[in-house]
């Protein structure tokens, strides 16, 4: 049987944050991304565990991690800062192996660039850093539209139009599938993630998708930097930065299971990859 994970508080700047420890080793820390937590990661942890000390919480205002402030901006800075304590709480002196996926990975870009002598490796997955693109005034326009949508029709619309945002040119929303019982710890996951959301498409969204990642900072980070994309998210908004920003720095572009969201739809392999990916 696996054990559960340890759990610990942590006090930051402005917050309070939950994390969960598993595992002996190396640490690797995990950061999530959307509105999930720690428990988007229940998937491959423990896997993880058998070969590092796994780190993953819940990111400032989401689930059980709570802001002093609940109407304090939200700054990429401040989240990659977050990390940072993290690493020195539960590594001090030593670099860690970092995941970061989606908002997640943009967090854990910046945390490289702003402390490289904390990271021994980072892989980044899909980071929608819309502001490298060609296009980014079009996705400047999208979050806008989305803020605005948000204000005016409330929570469900909006996300309407941040999914059609997200896919592939010209290609339409997915329709809603039938909703199927879950089991109980699934359940809570999903409760839980969707009581993230108005935090997420409202303070999150706006903030992160706005970030400009330091390219020429990266450049001379590129040899611990690994660039990663869901195999299926070809022409997707959120694969587009990741894709150029490997190309640009030549390091090349892995690719993982499943979509964006490979992470949950396809744990096993994807855990296999990255645990193969931190060993090379």
């Amino acid at each position: 049987m696996t054990a559960a994970p340890t759990l610990g508080s942590l006090r930051v700047n402005g917050a309070t944050l939950h994390y969960e420890v598993r595992g002996r080793g190396p640490l690797l820390l995990l950061i999530p991304g959307g509105s999930g937590g720690a428990a988007s990661f229940d998937g491959i942890a423990d896997g993880l565990a058998a070969e590092y000390t796994v780190a993953t919480y819940d990111p400032r205002g989401m689930s059980r991690s709570t802001l002093d402030d609940s109407e304090a901006e939200q700054r990429v800075a401040e989240h990659a800062d977050d990390a940072f304590r993290m690493l020195e709480l539960l590594s001090p002196g030593e670099p860690a192996r970092v995941f970061g996926t989606s908002s997640g990975a943009i967090v854990a870009l910046h945390l490289l660039a702003a402390h490289p002598e904390r990271v021994e490796r980072l892989v980044a997955h899909e980071p929608p850093v819309v502001e490298v693109l060609p296009d980014a005034g079009d996705h400047r326009a999208l979050i806008a539209r989305v803020q605005e949508t948000f204000r005016t029709q409330g929570l469900m619309p909006a996300m309407t139009v941040f999914a059609a945002g997200l896919k592939k040119d010209g290609a339409a929303a997915d329709e809603p599938k039938p909703v199927t019982a879950l089991p109980p710890r699934a359940a809570a996951r999903a409760e839980q993630t969707m009581a993230n959301l108005p935090y997420f498409v409202g303070r999150i969204v706006p903030s992160f998708m706005s970030y400009n990642p330091d390219i020429h900072r990266l450049e001379a980070l590129s040899d611990r930097l690994v660039l990663a994309c869901g195999q299926d998210s070809r022409g997707e908004l959120a694969y587009r930065p990741a894709a150029l920003l490997a190309e640009h720095l030549g390091t090349g572009l892995l690719h993982f299971p499943g979509g964006h969201t490979g992470l949950t739809t396809q744990p096993a392999e994807f855990g296999e990859l990255l645990r193969e990916t931190f060993a090379a």
